[in-house]
Protein backbone atom coordinates (compact mmCIF):
# COMPACT_ATOMS: atom_id res chain seq x y z
CA UNK A 1 0.00 0.00 0.00
CA UNK A 2 0.99 3.69 -0.36
CA UNK A 3 2.64 6.00 2.06
CA UNK A 4 2.51 9.49 1.61
CA UNK A 5 5.52 10.23 4.20
CA UNK A 6 8.84 9.09 3.91
CA UNK A 7 10.12 8.74 6.88
CA UNK A 8 14.30 7.93 7.18
CA UNK A 9 14.96 10.09 10.50
CA UNK A 10 16.38 9.12 13.95
CA UNK A 11 13.79 11.48 15.36
CA UNK A 12 10.72 9.31 13.59
CA UNK A 13 12.85 6.11 14.72
CA UNK A 14 12.57 7.30 18.46
CA UNK A 15 8.77 8.13 17.70
CA UNK A 16 8.17 4.82 15.75
CA UNK A 17 10.48 2.11 17.51
CA UNK A 18 12.25 0.50 20.05
CA UNK A 19 15.62 0.30 18.54
CA UNK A 20 15.24 4.11 17.70
CA UNK A 21 14.57 4.85 21.46
CA UNK A 22 17.70 2.97 22.51
CA UNK A 23 19.60 4.82 20.05
CA UNK A 24 18.41 8.20 21.55
CA UNK A 25 19.08 7.15 25.08
CA UNK A 26 23.03 7.14 24.35
CA UNK A 27 25.22 10.33 24.11
CA UNK A 28 27.18 11.09 21.71
CA UNK A 29 30.26 11.08 24.39
CA UNK A 30 29.50 7.38 25.18
CA UNK A 31 30.07 5.90 21.81
CA UNK A 32 33.72 5.54 20.77
CA UNK A 33 34.73 6.62 17.72
CA UNK A 34 33.42 4.47 14.27
CA UNK A 35 30.89 3.31 16.63
CA UNK A 36 27.26 3.79 16.27
CA UNK A 37 25.08 4.77 19.06
CA UNK A 38 23.35 1.72 19.25
CA UNK A 39 26.46 -0.38 19.22
CA UNK A 40 27.69 1.50 22.16
CA UNK A 41 24.31 0.98 24.25
CA UNK A 42 25.09 -2.68 23.60
CA UNK A 43 28.06 -2.55 24.89
CA UNK A 44 27.43 -0.61 27.83
CA UNK A 45 23.60 -1.39 28.67
CA UNK A 46 23.62 -0.26 32.27
CA UNK A 47 24.25 3.73 31.14
CA UNK A 48 21.08 4.01 29.35
CA UNK A 49 18.93 5.35 32.07
CA UNK A 50 20.40 8.49 32.70
CA UNK A 51 21.30 9.67 29.61
CA UNK A 52 17.97 11.67 28.54
CA UNK A 53 19.77 15.17 28.82
CA UNK A 54 21.50 14.13 25.56
CA UNK A 55 18.27 13.93 23.42
CA UNK A 56 18.24 17.40 22.12
CA UNK A 57 22.01 16.48 20.10
CA UNK A 58 20.30 14.01 18.02
CA UNK A 59 19.93 15.55 14.58
CA UNK A 60 16.20 15.38 13.53
CA UNK A 61 15.19 15.31 9.30
CA UNK A 62 11.97 16.59 8.89
CA UNK A 63 9.34 14.32 7.22
CA UNK A 64 8.61 15.37 3.42
CA UNK A 65 5.68 14.44 1.33
CA UNK A 66 6.48 13.20 -2.24
CA UNK A 67 6.57 15.02 -4.63
CA UNK A 68 3.20 15.03 -6.22
CA UNK A 69 1.41 15.58 -9.73
CA UNK A 70 -0.12 18.71 -10.45
CA UNK A 71 -3.05 17.01 -11.80
CA UNK A 72 -4.38 13.84 -10.38
CA UNK A 73 -2.73 14.73 -7.08
CA UNK A 74 -1.28 11.16 -6.48
CA UNK A 75 2.56 10.94 -6.12
CA UNK A 76 4.51 11.08 -9.41
CA UNK A 77 5.99 7.46 -9.33
CA UNK A 78 2.59 6.71 -9.35
CA UNK A 79 0.55 9.09 -11.71
CA UNK A 80 -2.46 8.03 -13.21
CA UNK A 81 -2.31 10.97 -15.75
CA UNK A 82 -1.75 8.07 -18.45
CA UNK A 83 -5.20 6.89 -18.13
CA UNK A 84 -7.08 10.22 -17.84
CA UNK A 85 -8.65 12.40 -20.98
CA UNK A 86 -6.10 14.37 -22.72
CA UNK A 87 -8.39 17.10 -22.40
CA UNK A 88 -10.87 17.86 -20.18
CA UNK A 89 -14.71 16.41 -20.77
CA UNK A 90 -17.18 18.59 -22.81
CA UNK A 91 -19.87 18.51 -20.18
CA UNK A 92 -22.70 21.14 -19.65
CA UNK A 93 -23.60 19.81 -16.07
CA UNK A 94 -22.44 21.15 -13.17
CA UNK A 95 -20.77 19.08 -10.62
CA UNK A 96 -21.01 20.33 -6.79
CA UNK A 97 -18.92 17.91 -4.75
CA UNK A 98 -20.28 18.55 -0.55
CA UNK A 99 -16.92 16.63 0.62
CA UNK A 100 -16.62 15.52 4.51
CA UNK A 101 -13.30 17.09 5.70
CA UNK A 102 -12.39 13.70 6.68
CA UNK A 103 -12.09 12.37 2.82
CA UNK A 104 -9.81 15.25 2.66
CA UNK A 105 -6.82 13.65 4.15
CA UNK A 106 -7.55 9.85 2.64
CA UNK A 107 -4.94 8.94 0.44
CA UNK A 108 -7.23 6.85 -2.32
CA UNK A 109 -9.77 9.33 -2.40
CA UNK A 110 -11.86 9.25 -6.16
CA UNK A 111 -12.69 13.12 -6.19
CA UNK A 112 -8.94 14.32 -7.38
CA UNK A 113 -9.29 11.88 -9.74
CA UNK A 114 -12.97 13.26 -10.94
CA UNK A 115 -11.43 16.47 -10.90
CA UNK A 116 -8.78 16.09 -13.15
CA UNK A 117 -11.23 14.84 -15.66
CA UNK A 118 -13.79 17.70 -16.10
CA UNK A 119 -13.37 21.48 -16.71
CA UNK A 120 -12.53 23.21 -13.73
CA UNK A 121 -15.34 25.61 -14.27
CA UNK A 122 -17.42 22.64 -14.49
CA UNK A 123 -16.75 20.92 -10.83
CA UNK A 124 -16.63 22.43 -6.98
CA UNK A 125 -15.48 21.06 -4.38
CA UNK A 126 -17.01 22.29 -0.92
CA UNK A 127 -15.74 21.13 2.16
CA UNK A 128 -17.27 21.15 5.42
CA UNK A 129 -20.11 19.25 7.62
CA UNK A 130 -22.40 22.16 8.03
CA UNK A 131 -23.69 24.74 5.31
CA UNK A 132 -25.68 27.88 5.40
CA UNK A 133 -27.46 30.36 4.04
CA UNK A 134 -25.22 32.73 6.04
CA UNK A 135 -22.48 30.72 5.31
CA UNK A 136 -22.21 29.87 1.54
CA UNK A 137 -24.32 32.11 -0.16
CA UNK A 138 -23.14 30.90 -3.81
CA UNK A 139 -24.22 27.37 -2.28
CA UNK A 140 -27.50 28.88 -1.24
CA UNK A 141 -28.00 30.19 -4.31
CA UNK A 142 -27.54 26.71 -6.41
CA UNK A 143 -29.77 24.76 -3.86
CA UNK A 144 -32.63 27.12 -4.77
CA UNK A 145 -32.38 27.13 -8.44
CA UNK A 146 -34.98 24.93 -9.93
CA UNK A 147 -32.43 23.18 -12.03
CA UNK A 148 -30.32 21.56 -9.38
CA UNK A 149 -30.29 17.96 -8.54
CA UNK A 150 -28.96 15.96 -5.27
CA UNK A 151 -28.00 12.79 -5.90
CA UNK A 152 -29.22 10.84 -2.49
CA UNK A 153 -30.99 7.88 -2.12
CA UNK A 154 -34.34 7.58 -0.03
CA UNK A 155 -37.76 7.30 -0.53
CA UNK A 156 -38.18 10.24 -1.68
CA UNK A 157 -35.64 9.97 -4.33
CA UNK A 158 -36.77 9.46 -7.97
CA UNK A 159 -34.81 7.85 -10.17
CA UNK A 160 -32.42 10.19 -12.56
CA UNK A 161 -33.23 8.23 -15.66
CA UNK A 162 -36.74 8.52 -15.22
CA UNK A 163 -36.64 12.15 -14.32
CA UNK A 164 -34.86 13.20 -17.67
CA UNK A 165 -37.40 11.22 -19.45
CA UNK A 166 -40.19 12.48 -18.43
CA UNK A 167 -39.49 16.22 -17.51
CA UNK A 168 -38.73 18.85 -20.03
CA UNK A 169 -36.91 21.05 -17.25
CA UNK A 170 -33.27 22.27 -17.81
CA UNK A 171 -31.36 20.73 -15.41
CA UNK A 172 -28.24 22.16 -15.11
CA UNK A 173 -26.49 20.99 -11.67
CA UNK A 174 -26.09 18.08 -9.44
CA UNK A 175 -24.46 17.44 -6.24
CA UNK A 176 -23.10 14.64 -4.71
CA UNK A 177 -22.22 14.05 -1.12
CA UNK A 178 -18.54 12.35 -0.68
CA UNK A 179 -17.83 10.72 2.50
CA UNK A 180 -18.97 7.47 4.05
CA UNK A 181 -22.24 6.17 4.32
CA UNK A 182 -22.59 7.83 7.69
CA UNK A 183 -21.10 10.89 6.86
CA UNK A 184 -23.08 11.52 4.18
CA UNK A 185 -26.37 10.88 5.92
CA UNK A 186 -25.18 12.97 8.64
CA UNK A 187 -24.55 16.00 6.40
CA UNK A 188 -27.46 15.17 4.18
CA UNK A 189 -30.05 15.46 7.18
CA UNK A 190 -28.47 17.87 9.34
CA UNK A 191 -28.53 20.79 6.46
CA UNK A 192 -31.64 21.97 5.57
CA UNK A 193 -30.30 23.58 2.35
CA UNK A 194 -30.20 20.22 0.70
CA UNK A 195 -33.47 19.14 0.75
CA UNK A 196 -34.73 22.05 -1.16
CA UNK A 197 -33.20 20.71 -4.71
CA UNK A 198 -34.87 17.36 -6.31
CA UNK A 199 -33.39 14.39 -4.53
CA UNK A 200 -32.59 11.75 -7.21
CA UNK A 201 -31.21 8.38 -7.22
CA UNK A 202 -29.42 6.20 -9.78
CA UNK A 203 -31.26 2.86 -10.35
CA UNK A 204 -28.57 0.68 -10.67
CA UNK A 205 -27.45 -3.00 -9.99
CA UNK A 206 -23.75 -2.24 -11.14
CA UNK A 207 -21.33 -3.46 -8.43
CA UNK A 208 -18.79 -1.20 -7.16
CA UNK A 209 -15.37 -1.37 -8.97
CA UNK A 210 -13.68 0.27 -6.17
CA UNK A 211 -12.96 -2.77 -4.66
CA UNK A 212 -10.02 -1.24 -2.43
CA UNK A 213 -12.43 0.06 -0.14
CA UNK A 214 -15.52 -1.78 2.07
CA UNK A 215 -18.86 -0.68 1.04
CA UNK A 216 -21.92 -1.17 3.07
CA UNK A 217 -23.51 -3.19 -0.04
CA UNK A 218 -22.66 -4.64 -3.18
CA UNK A 219 -24.07 -1.90 -5.14
CA UNK A 220 -22.99 1.20 -3.43
CA UNK A 221 -20.82 3.02 -5.51
CA UNK A 222 -17.97 5.53 -4.69
CA UNK A 223 -18.26 9.02 -5.39
CA UNK A 224 -16.41 8.95 -9.05
CA UNK A 225 -18.79 5.79 -9.71
CA UNK A 226 -21.81 7.67 -8.78
CA UNK A 227 -20.98 10.98 -10.37
CA UNK A 228 -19.69 8.79 -13.67
CA UNK A 229 -23.02 7.26 -14.13
CA UNK A 230 -24.90 10.67 -13.60
CA UNK A 231 -23.39 13.03 -15.56
CA UNK A 232 -23.59 10.20 -18.79
CA UNK A 233 -27.52 9.88 -17.94
CA UNK A 234 -27.75 13.80 -17.75
CA UNK A 235 -25.35 14.38 -21.03
CA UNK A 236 -26.81 11.41 -22.64
CA UNK A 237 -23.46 9.94 -23.33
CA UNK A 238 -21.98 6.67 -22.15
CA UNK A 239 -18.64 7.16 -23.27
CA UNK A 240 -17.73 9.92 -20.28
CA UNK A 241 -19.07 6.62 -17.81
CA UNK A 242 -15.94 4.90 -19.53
CA UNK A 243 -13.79 7.95 -19.65
CA UNK A 244 -14.42 8.47 -15.72
CA UNK A 245 -13.53 4.55 -14.74
CA UNK A 246 -10.69 3.95 -16.49
CA UNK A 247 -8.39 5.80 -13.64
CA UNK A 248 -10.32 4.13 -11.05
CA UNK A 249 -9.81 0.78 -12.26
CA UNK A 250 -5.82 1.79 -12.98
CA UNK A 251 -6.07 2.30 -9.51
CA UNK A 252 -7.57 -0.34 -8.09
CA UNK A 253 -5.27 -2.09 -10.11
CA UNK A 254 -2.20 -1.11 -9.17
CA UNK A 255 -3.28 -1.13 -5.73
CA UNK A 256 -3.94 -5.02 -6.12
CA UNK A 257 -0.83 -5.52 -7.70
CA UNK A 258 1.27 -3.78 -5.09
CA UNK A 259 -0.36 -5.78 -1.75
CA UNK A 260 -3.94 -4.17 -1.33
CA UNK A 261 -6.39 -7.26 -1.39
CA UNK A 262 -9.91 -6.95 -2.64
CA UNK A 263 -12.64 -5.45 -0.10
CA UNK A 264 -15.94 -7.58 -0.30
CA UNK A 265 -18.89 -5.40 0.99
CA UNK A 266 -20.23 -5.31 4.44
CA UNK A 267 -23.29 -7.10 3.07
CA UNK A 268 -21.78 -9.94 1.36
CA UNK A 269 -19.23 -11.09 4.57
CA UNK A 270 -22.34 -10.90 6.67
CA UNK A 271 -24.74 -13.15 4.62
CA UNK A 272 -21.59 -15.47 4.31
CA UNK A 273 -20.52 -15.67 8.19
CA UNK A 274 -17.20 -13.87 7.23
CA UNK A 275 -17.76 -10.92 8.95
CA UNK A 276 -14.21 -10.60 11.31
CA UNK A 277 -15.51 -8.42 14.23
CA UNK A 278 -18.25 -9.35 16.94
CA UNK A 279 -21.33 -8.06 16.56
CA UNK A 280 -22.61 -4.86 18.26
CA UNK A 281 -24.42 -4.44 21.52
CA UNK A 282 -26.10 -1.48 20.37
CA UNK A 283 -29.65 -2.15 18.96
CA UNK A 284 -29.74 0.65 16.27
CA UNK A 285 -26.30 -0.63 14.64
CA UNK A 286 -27.39 -4.09 15.45
CA UNK A 287 -30.38 -3.35 13.49
CA UNK A 288 -28.51 -2.14 10.23
CA UNK A 289 -26.66 -5.42 10.10
CA UNK A 290 -29.62 -7.39 10.04
CA UNK A 291 -31.22 -4.58 7.02
CA UNK A 292 -28.06 -5.38 5.29
CA UNK A 293 -28.08 -9.27 6.09
CA UNK A 294 -31.67 -9.29 4.38
CA UNK A 295 -30.87 -7.00 1.45
CA UNK A 296 -33.04 -4.07 2.71
CA UNK A 297 -31.97 -0.06 2.01
CA UNK A 298 -30.43 1.41 4.80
Amino acid sequence: METEEAVGSVGAALAGSGAGATEALVPRETAREGESAVEAAAADPGNGGNCADGLWELPVEHASRRPECGRCSRPQKVCLCPFLPVHPLNISTNLYIIQHPAEESKVLRTVPLLAACLPQDKVKVKIGRRFSEERDPELSAICRNPGTLILYPGAEAINLEELISNSSDHLSTIIIIDGTWSQAKDIFYKNSLFRLPRQVQLKTSVSSQYVIRTQPTNRCLSTLECAAVALAILEKNDHIQETLLRPLQALCSFQLQHGAQIRLSKEHLLKNGLYPKPMPKNKRKLRKMELLMNSIKI
